[in-house]
């Protein structure tokens, strides 16, 4: 009998069930269990893999790509190295509007990728037309036989989600999970997940991560787009100057708000104690759950996981380069495991 090849048929297949792992040196003075839901796994490195594959295939159920569609997003980059890979394998053309908060690395990246990319600046406002959500917009009405994305008001968004991390939550925490803490930009991950959680125990608190200069905090809060909220922040894929139509604020309890220094700090101790090479955001969610836990949110029993986004490979040239921390005045911000010295043998 001849055996069988055990391979994937292509690299899509790879998409979702990501691990989960228990975090211990970075939490230990933590009161409860963490968990760490290690998006990285996902093989374009981020949970945004699983809205580019479900998205792009509902999009082809319904008749509107066929080989040589373009499809069009908006992106600060994992988004957007999603839908190119999920391009490249399909047969369409990927053209992107990146924000130019979105790190070199990141950028690169999605050139590396064969997509077209238009970098727009970041602090100007969502309807000013340099904006990189007006330019894609544009770009998909100038295109023929294009489909733009949309993650932001794309309720797909939620139900990629809906459909995969909140189940796979469940299960890999046997159904004991008291806790959700994800960072909220787009916010389809932590509503999808939340979603489909809360089914299963209304019980559970989901808390969502948010940056100061970002508005949902407050409008979660009040029902309010306070512009006053709005100012130039550096975490990426993290807090917003709108309100995503795709965040589910009802299925949200709270929100809480971390600083840029804190948070590019945290990523960095996490490397360095976790052994998990995690991106800005990761180092987001951390820190939250610090300030959580300094705010008594937890008890002895409870499980706790996080979302982790995306992989420091994103960030070579921001978090992880001392250069840059130093132009930001983070390198005396905060005490942190600092990284070894390099050493030139001559």
């Amino acid at each position: 009998m001849e055996n069988k090849i055990k391979a994937y048929d292509n690299i899509l297949a790879l998409v979702g069930n990501t691990p989960l792992v228990r975090l211990n040196r970075i939490t230990q003075e933590f009161t409860g269990s963490f968990y760490a839901k290690v998006e990285a796994f996902n093989p374009g490195h981020s949970a945004k893999d699983r809205i580019a594959l479900h998205i792009i295939e509902e999009a082809e159920r319904k008749g509107l790509l066929s080989e040589g569609s373009t499809v069009i997003e908006t992106t600060s980059g994992n988004t957007g190295f999603s839908i190119a890979m999920a391009s490249i394998i399909k047969g369409y053309e990927c053209i992107l509007a990146v924000s130019s908060k979105s790190s070199k690395d990141k950028i690169d990246i999605l050139r590396s990728m064969g997509a077209q990319v238009y970098v727009c600046p970041a602090h100007v406002s969502a309807d000013d037309p340099r904006s990189y959500y007006e330019v894609a917009k544009r770009l998909h009405r100038e295109t023929p036989g294009s489909i733009y994305i949309n993650q932001y008001f794309n309720e797909l968004n939620i139900e990629a989600h809906y459909r995969s991390t909140g189940p796979e939550i469940w299960e890999q925490t046997g159904g004991q999970i008291t806790h959700l803490v994800a960072c909220s930009g787009t916010g389809g991950t932590i509503s999808g997940t939340a979603r489909y959680l809360k089914e299963q125990n209304p019980n559970i608190r989901v808390i969502g991560v948010d940056a100061y200069g970002s508005v949902l905090k407050k409008y979660h809060e009040t029902g309010k787009l306070d512009p006053n909220e709005i100012y130039p922040y550096r975490i990426e894929g993290l807090g917003k100057n709108l309100i995503p139509g795709a965040t589910d604020f009802n299925i949200i309890d709270e929100y809480i708000k971390v600083t840029d220094a804190e948070s590019a700090h945290m990523a960095r101790n996490i490397s360095k104690t976790e052994g998990i090479f995690v991106g800005y955001t990761s180092g987001a969610v951390v820190q939250a759950l610090k300030q959580l836990d300094a705010l008594g949110a937890f008890a002895p029993d409870s499980k706790v996981v996080a979302i982790f986004p995306d992989h420091g490979s994103r960030y070579m040239s921001k978090i992880y380069s001392d250069e840059w921390m130093r132009d930001q005045g983070f390198l005396e911000s905060a005490k942190e495991v600092r990284p070894q010295e390099v050493q030139y043998v001559k």
